[in-house]
């Protein structure tokens, strides 16, 4: 299999989608890796199986309608495979086996019939020191973003996913490219106040738009590079609320094709006002644990 993605937008050919078939019991709270879970946890309303098996189809039908290749993980008997963006990413040509929270590791050998088709010069496994999750690594043709967190506390703050030494091992991997980091706010504690990844704050679509969350930054510098970068005229900011409902982690299938949650009435409006078509799916469910559309999907070839 030859790799190929140069950004989020390009037509989609091939991807990985999570499964939530056999995930598990409801988790205990100490055994969350987010405060989103927690909460739903806590009252009660954490997704049942069955609701979130339903939503992950209909993202599977609607990337066949389009003649996408969509790639099933293996399932692991009580193991939740659902974000299958946190496991591993593609950047041009080569894979990159992401160093997840240990606890994690078995989900990667539920994709190695898919990481056994590509050249084994196209594979990579980071060192052990750098810490990385593909929800916080964005490909933008000429760019690489990250997002990372580089606080004293880093080691106690279980939603801080990427270090820097993941930022400058990219940064060798892919010296023709210029990496951007952006620090993000991070919370073990208040959803609310935690940008898990940098798609859980910031998206781009179509060829030069963006979705955004100015909250999400720690750094206010480092946002408003991105919406220069963008042009404000293209950036559709999100409030806290939108966040939390993680309305930046829809899923281009093309520069034209976005899939969204079916309840994101105020973006996906303004993006059929921008000229996209909008393939609507339930996933309410699915977002209960801190992760939608982007974070289920791990694209392997784009045109």
């Amino acid at each position: 299999m030859k790799l190929n993605i140069q950004n989020e937008t390009s037509r989609l050919r091939a991807v990985i989608l999570g499964t939530a078939e056999s995930c598990g019991p409801t988790p205990k709270v100490e055994d969350c890796y987010d405060p989103k879970s927690v909460e739903h946890v806590l009252a009660g309303t954490y997704p049942k199986e069955e609701d979130m098996i339903f939503e992950m189809d209909s993202v599977a039908k609607v990337l066949e309608k389009y003649d996408v290749t969509v790639y099933r993980p293996d399932v692991l008997k009580n193991c939740n495979q659902i974000f299958s963006r946190d496991i591993a990413f593609v950047i041009d040509n080569k894979i990159i086996r992401a160093n997840i929270l240990p606890d994690r590791d078995k989900e990667i050998e539920a994709i190695r019939y898919v990481w056994n088709k590509i050249d084994e010069s196209d594979r990579i496994i980071l060192p052990e020191e750098c810490h990385v999750e593909g929800g916080d690594v964005m490909p933008w043709n000429d760019y690489i973003f990250i997002g990372t967190y580089t606080g004293k506390d880093y080691p106690d703050i279980i939603t801080a996913r990427t270090n820097i030494q993941a930022v400058n091992a990219i940064k060798t991997l892919f010296p023709h490219k210029k990496v951007k980091a952006f620090e993000l706010r991070k919370s073990n504690t208040n959803a609310k106040e935690n940008a898990l990844h940098l798609d859980c704050c910031f998206q781009p679509i179509g060829k030069n738009k963006a979705i955004i969350h100015k909250n999400g930054f720690l750094v206010e510098s480092e946002y408003e590079w991105l919406v220069n970068f963008f042009g404000k005229e293209n950036v559709f900011e999100i409030t806290k609320d939108e966040m939390y409902q993680m309305y930046s982690n829809v899923f281009s299938i093309s520069e034209d094709v976005i899939i969204s949650e079916k309840n994101f009435t105020r973006l996906n409006n303004w993006l059929r006002t921008q000229g996209f078509t909008v393939e609507e799916v339930p996933y309410a469910e699915i977002s209960k644990q801190e992760g939608l559309l982007r974070c289920t999907t791990m694209p392997l070839i784009r045109d």
